[in-house]
């Protein structure tokens, strides 16, 4: 079954390619970006504003390809795709969890952005924190390597269709 989604807006970021970008908003803090809504979707923007955090998915437009073993950045072993947030995936879906920092018209400003400039946006959702933190989650073989990512940058494992070795 294939779906078909319709790019609401774009991203706007200093990033404009993956190497040396950060791998995870915990990385990007303070780094301001610019959520730009078509015009068409700026009525839904309404009572957005009283939200510290968005979640942004969006479409990961420079990922080709996938392979379902991969190199992970945090990690030296090949691990499950599904056990990482590679981008080279089937459906190449970014998700980040965003400080929102101002609205104006159809522009949202945020803080914390570790995306690639000019990804198309297909979704936003308000962040809640009753709804959205699990207190109790663990994370798997990432636990005690999570912390990395703050500075941890991007480099070329998963450019291209080929391999995903570093």
């Amino acid at each position: 079954m294939k779906f078909c989604y319709q790019t609401i807006g774009y991203l706007e970021t200093p990033f404009a390619e993956a190497e040396g970008a950060p791998i995870q908003p915990s990385g990007a803090v303070g780094v301001k970006g610019r959520l730009r809504l078509l015009p068409e979707y700026a009525a839904g923007l309404a009572d957005l504003e009283g939200f510290s955090h968005i979640i942004v998915l969006y479409h990961l437009h420079l990922a080709e390809g996938f392979n379902l073993t991969v190199t992970p950045f945090l990690d030296k072993a090949t691990r499950g795709l599904f056990a990482t947030r590679a981008p080279k995936r089937p459906n190449p879906i970014g998700l980040s969890v965003l400080r929102l920092t101002g609205i104006e018209g159809n522009i949202l400003f945020l803080e914390n952005v570790d995306m690639l400039d000019a990804s198309p946006v297909i979704d936003l959702k308000p962040y809640v924190p009753a709804f959205d933190s699990c207190p109790d989650a663990t994370a798997g073989w990432l636990e005690g390597r999570a912390a990395k990512a703050e500075n941890t940058r991007a480099d070329r494992r998963f450019e291209g269709a080929g391999s995903d070795e570093a």
